[in-house]
């Protein structure tokens, strides 16, 4: 995952049979996380520029996603990457859990969060300094809730109550907020389809 958590048990593979809905999961889920993790390189921009949706409101917002990204540069998307989460001190956005559920950083959401990595058996790398609650490391570990990637698949419930406690809780204010930035196009589309996929995950967990 971005904050380079990675499974205590280095040789297990992610589980392969997947429903083909829990597929499209974890690929939105990684399309959310990859360009918030680090500004998009050609490749990743190139990636996103092929990304076409249908005539829903997640397909609209994927379409739109994918149109950005063609009318954009790395150069461009890098200065933004910067702007919005880095800045000079702090960037426009700050894009971790306990920030925007507490107004501070390194609080009780990050000290659950990692009460419950452990639980599940993912520990941070320690090279990397930034705290686990960061916007791509939540949506990772999502996914790998769902594939299996960590050693640890796991049930619709537990899927819930993780993304109850730290996805759902914050992540869909991110977006919205994300989807209310100026700096780039690209990543204000990015951020109006996250706030549509999470409403979306939200409305099916409450089936569970």
């Amino acid at each position: 995952m971005r904050s380079g958590a990675t499974s205590k048990v280095s040789d297990i593979e992610p589980v392969s049979q997947l429903s083909p809905e829990d597929q499209l999961r974890v690929q939105l889920l990684q399309v959310l996380a990859t360009p918030l993790a680090n500004p998009p390189n050609s490749q990743i921009l190139e990636a996103f520029g092929q990304i076409s949706g249908d005539d829903t409101e997640l397909g609209q917002a994927l379409s739109d996603c994918g149109a950005a990204a063609r009318d954009t540069t790395v150069e461009a998307e890098d200065d933004a990457y910067h702007e919005l989460f880095i800045g000079v001190g702090s960037g426009i956005l700050i894009p971790f859990g306990s920030y925007y559920l507490t107004g501070f950083l390194h609080e009780k959401p990050l000290a659950k969060l990692r009460t419950d990595m452990t639980k599940l058996g993912v520990e941070q790398d320690p090279d990397v300094k930034e705290p686990e609650d960061h916007i791509a490391s939540v949506l990772e570990l999502m996914a790998g809730l769902i594939d299996g990637r960590f050693g640890t698949p796991t049930s619709l419930e537990q899927q819930r109550a993780f993304f109850e406690e730290h996805v759902g809780s914050w992540a869909p204010h991110f977006f919205k907020d994300l989807s209310e930035t100026r700096p780039s196009e690209f990543y204000a589309t990015l951020g109006r389809l996250g706030a549509i996929f999470l409403e979306i995950e939200k409305k099916a967990f409450e089936y569970v």
